[in-house]
């Protein structure tokens, strides 16, 4: 924040030879508050211009150079806030989800083991610290442009992993085929697309989606709660107007 001081002379006190006359207070006070107005306006405009500056559009990302769209999407992907620690359970170590995402998950897994279909989840919720390592050191191994890596990730504060309602999945009679489009040809991935909505989970980027992103089979996210919902609203919309 700006601040300005104005030092105040201390007034002599002379004495008088005579009576002086009176002064016309009115005007003078009235000249001293438009001054003070018309400073106080300046001060504020320029600080705006400061502002406007200094602090960084919300949605940037550093190391990006793109700016988000209209509707908020940075290099397609929309953002997604945190989730809070009190809100994640550990579904096994080193896995966490939104406790409402867990519960359906466990069924989902259960139910799919009892077809005879052995699914796992290779990664849940992931934090906006973790999602820029994922993105920025993949980005400088492959050598690839921002835009390049975000085809395939999102950068950081756009991911659905943050939110702890997007899962990762994989077919563990097919390791080979872990986080690759060929996931599609699994016996995991055709029981997905039969059986997920029943838990309450879809397919966040099928083919030829409106995002512009890459194919992901095994990216599914969770949609059976009101706060997933919400958070999901923004996607949910676009992807709607998109089919019509």
């Amino acid at each position: 924040m700006l601040r300005t001081r104005e030092d105040l002379p201390v007034a002599r006190r002379q004495q008088a030879t005579r009576r002086p006359r009176p002064f016309p207070i009115g005007p003078v006070v009235l000249s001293v508050s438009l001054a003070l107005g018309g400073g106080l306006a300046a001060l504020f405009l320029l600080q705006e211009q400061l502002l406007e500056r200094w602090i960084p559009p919300a949605g940037l990302v550093e190391g990006i150079e793109a700016r988000p769209d209209g509707d908020g999407r940075l290099l397609g992907h929309f953002p997604y806030p945190e989730a809070a620690e009190s809100e994640l359970v550990e579904i096994w170590p080193g896995i966490r989800l939104q406790r409402d995402a867990a519960a359906e998950l466990r069924r989902l897994l259960a139910d799919a083991r009892r077809d005879g279909i052995r699914l796992t989840v290779v990664s849940a919720f992931r934090s906006v610290d973790i999602q820029n390592e994922v993105f920025f050191n993949m980005k400088s191994l492959r050598n690839q442009s921002a835009e390049e890596r975000a085809k395939v990730s999102a950068p950081p504060g756009y991911s659905e992993h943050s939110t702890g309602f997007a899962v990762d999945f994989a077919d563990l009679t097919r390791p080979q085929t872990e986080l690759s489009e060929s996931f599609e040809s699994t016996p995991g991935f055709a029981w997905l697309k039969n059986n997920a909505h029943r838990y309450h989970f879809t397919l966040s980027f099928p083919r030829a989606n409106a995002q512009g992103l890459s194919f992901e089979p095994w990216h599914w996210r969770f949609e059976g709660s009101a706060k997933a919902l919400e958070q999901f609203e923004a996607v949910q919309r676009f992807q709607r107007s998109a089919r019509r």
